[in-house]
């Protein structure tokens, strides 16, 4: 199983928000390509970067940043937040980022997904975030009324290959993933699936992988110290964690 360091940026900044609540964004880096070294240099094979202004449709101003992170980092990098049109999409994959992750146009206009897919093929990443089983759009300020799990489906039918499930409740808690939820997705959407939220140690990681996703992406306990990527990379392969 993949551990998927993450990068949000608000305003240029690496940043982490509680419970996706933009009021209650804790700054963790000024230089967040500084950040993308530092986890690729602790074995990082791939980094997820979340554009937190362009998912609240707030402008382009931290695009270059992201096209130069892909032009600079010696590992892929994976980008979701506005990505809201195939315009969009097509600019990101034209500055080198390996995947597209689309969030909120995936849950309005399926059929649009469908086209992406048939242009990119497994570049092309769902993002689905759920807040009590509902699909969360907009940078998670809204809800609309479609089951999580309904949703992953009718995408996977129109060829969408991977995932990534957030449960809001728990991202940026700490608290614990929400390993149920996981399993589920895993199990009824027959795609890849990539669990995000609420990851606070490295036997969290461990449960992970024990639930049938292909990834987890990890963000607070990076930064406050509680996780060691590199410990948890280990543990995301099944390796014994070290006893001292």
């Amino acid at each position: 199983m993949d551990v998927i360091p993450a990068i949000d940026i608000r305003g240029g900044r690496a940043v982490r928000l509680f419970q996706g609540d933009y009021s209650r964004e804790t700054i963790f880096a000024d230089d967040p390509i500084a950040v993308a070294r530092r986890w690729a240099a602790a074995g990082a094979g791939l980094i997820h970067v979340v554009d937190l202004d362009g998912a609240r449709g707030e402008g382009g101003g931290n695009r270059e940043l992201i096209a130069h992170i892909a032009r600079v980092m010696p590992i892929p990098i994976q980008v979701g937040g506005g990505i809201k049109s195939l315009d969009a999409a097509a600019a990101m994959l034209g500055a080198g980022v390996r995947r597209i992750v689309f969030g909120s146009l995936a849950a309005r206009d399926p059929t649009v997904i469908g086209v992406a897919v048939e242009r990119w093929g497994d570049q092309v990443v769902v993002g689905i975030d759920a807040r009590d089983g509902r699909v969360a759009v907009d940078g998670w300020t809204q809800t609309v009324d479609r089951n999580a799990f309904d949703l992953a489906r009718d995408l996977a039918a129109l060829g969408v290959g991977r995932f990534i499930f957030t449960d809001i409740a728990r991202d940026g808690t700490m608290s614990e993933p929400n390993f149920d939820a996981m399993a589920a997705m895993a199990a009824h959407t027959f795609a890849r699936v990539i669990a995000s939220g609420g990851v606070a140690t490295v036997a969290h990681v461990a449960r992970l992988r024990d639930t049938g996703v292909e990834g987890v992406i990890v963000g607070r306990a990076l930064y406050d110290g509680s996780v060691d990527l590199s410990e948890a990379i280990e543990a995301g392969r099944g390796a014994p964690r070290p006893t001292c």
